[in-house]
């Protein structure tokens, strides 16, 4: 299992896949199945049930993508970035986007 590069939250391209070149913020990670669901990315058709407290329907929803198929969007210029580390003079660990240095955490 990788280090958390991608939190809640954080802005992200589909670098493979059925959605590739989509971006989206990532609303949920899973850690230990290493996959996040990115909103509006790998939409699903799921056929609900009706219930005393819900109607029936189909229903479109996001599924979890790989980790593997992210990277996050470059904070200047929105196209997928590596991610790397860097300790502030206050101590702090921040994580930096490789392609144009920018901070991503402030």
């Amino acid at each position: 299992m990788a280090m958390a590069r991608i939190r809640k939250g954080d802005s992200v391209v589909v670098l493979s896949g059925r959605d590739k070149g989509m971006s989206g913020n990532v609303l949920k990670v899973i850690p230990k199945e290493d996959r996040a669901i990115v909103q509006g990315v790998n939409m699903v058709t799921h056929h609900q049930k009706q219930s005393a407290a819900e109607e029936g329907g189909i229903r479109r929803k996001e599924a979890a993508i790989h980790m593997s198929n992210l990277a996050l969007a470059d904070p200047k210029d929105g196209k997928p970035t590596r991610v790397g580390y860097k300790t502030l003079n206050d101590g702090r660990k921040v994580r930096v986007a490789k392609r144009s240095g920018e901070e991503i955490d402030g």
